[in-house]
Order: C-alpha cells, then structure tokens, then sequence
C-alpha cells in the first residue's frame, strides 16, 4: 500500500441471506453493510455459515469484523466508530445518536431475537434458513440445543420471562413509542444520517424478512415507522458497490 493509500476493508460476516435488499441476516453485519455504503468506502465480503469460522480475528467467534488491512476490528458499535475515522464527518455519532445506538442494539435486539428463536410461528423458516448446511443427523439435533440455549438468555434478558404474550405487548409498545418519535422527514435526529438511523435500521429492518411476519407487518403498519425506515434504505443501499471475495 502506498504511503497515502487507504487501508483495503474487509467485512467479515455471515452467509449472504439470498435476499434483495437484506445484505445479511445479522443485524449488527447489516448495520455494518450500511455504514460502509453510506461513507462511501468500497469494502469485500468473506461471508461463512459458522460465525466461529472468523475466530482467528475474533476470539469471542461472533461477527462482524472489519478488516482494515491488516488490524482486526470487531463489534459493530466500535466498526462504526472506526469507520468515522475513515470518512470523517459522513456520519453523526453525537452523544444523543450513541444513546439510540444502545437501545437498538440491546433493548430492541432482544425482541428480534425472539422474534427468531423463541416464537413457535417463525422457528421453522429460523431454522432452515440458519441450519440448511448441516448434514441430516446433525441438524436433526443441534438446531434444538441452540435454541433452547437461546431462550434461556433471552429470560435472562428479562425479553421472554413473563412469556410471549407479554412479550408481544411490549414489543407493540416499543414500536409505538418508536413510531410517535419518528421523523415525518429526514433522519432520526433531524439533522444528517447518524448513527442511530443505521443502528436502528439494522434491527428493524432485519425484522421485515421471510423469518418473521408477524413481527415484520406489525412494524410496517406504523406508517412514519415504516416511512422513516424507507429514507433510510434508500439512503443506504447503493452509495458504493461491496466485493464479494468468498462465501
């Protein structure tokens, strides 16, 4: 690399879901996908089914990770910090945005993780669409462990203690709490785009997939929800064109 040349990227991520307009399943990858397009930084891809196949560059196995050239980036939250290094002042990270950051990532990342693992109507297309690899015997048995696994963290989480009906209803109350905040135009803060439309979006967004419908059309009848999440994808999808380099 030359003295003035910027660090190739390198996003390290989960099989690619198939899906127009849905880069990944994850929705910290997705998060990540959209950061990079919005700064404008051409990035490749090396996708995997197994997030622990990236651990030599995450010993905690999950994903994403950035590669900026040869350092190793992992977690979103910090991926997002870094790349407004990259491409300063594309991106507000006000202390405001960093506070709907956390509640994205945590609050409303326990409820898509229900949504997937713990809600009878959606675990057959969760797992198939996360399993389908596994040879017959193996997948006839570890889909089960892990996600019983899954809902014990999330009673820990305090996200499906009470059941899933109480679930469901503070999910609905979550959305429309979120849905009287929205903006009628622009971006979350009403200002540029800013780290807490990308954190947001990642969540909610990757609720409006095949795996989830009820949850998914529960988003989209909150009409300035749904229509702020529409600026957003727009502003987000195709500002720069991703390399595959593997899956």
């Amino acid at each position: 690399m030359t003295p003035n040349a910027s660090p190739s990227l390198t996003l390290l991520e989960l099989a690619d879901p198939g899906l127009p307009g849905l880069e990944s399943y994850s929705p910290y990858c997705l998060k990540v996908h959209r950061t990079l397009k919005y700064a404008g930084l051409p990035y490749a891809r090396v996708c995997a089914d197994n997030p622990a196949s990236h651990r030599k560059h995450n010993p905690t196995g999950q994903v994403p990770v950035l590669l900026v050239g040869e350092e190793a980036v992992p977690d979103s939250t910090a991926i997002l910090a870094r790349i407004q290094q990259l491409a300063p002042g594309r991106i507000d990270a006000s202390p405001e945005a960093l506070l709907w950051e956390e509640l994205a990532d945590t609050a409303l990342n326990g409820f898509l993780v229900a949504s997937r693992w713990a809600d009878d109507r959606n675990w057959p297309r969760t797992r198939a669409a996360f399993f389908h690899f596994m040879p017959a015997p193996v997948r006839a048995v570890v889909p089960t462990l892990i996600r019983r696994k899954q809902v014990e963290r999330l009673v820990a989480r305090d996200v499906w203690r009470a059941g899933p009906e109480a679930c469901w209803r503070r999910f609905g109350a979550l959305l429309d709490q979120l849905d009287a905040r929205a903006p009628v135009h622009g971006f979350w803060l009403n200002g540029a785009l800013s780290v807490a439309d990308l954190a947001l979006f990642g969540q909610l967004h990757s609720l409006r997939t095949p795996l989830t419908p009820w949850q998914g059309a529960e988003v989209e009848r909150r009409g300035r929800l749904s229509a702020w999440l529409g600026r957003v994808d727009a502003a987000t999808r195709t500002a720069s064109t991703p390399l595959r380099v593997a899956s």
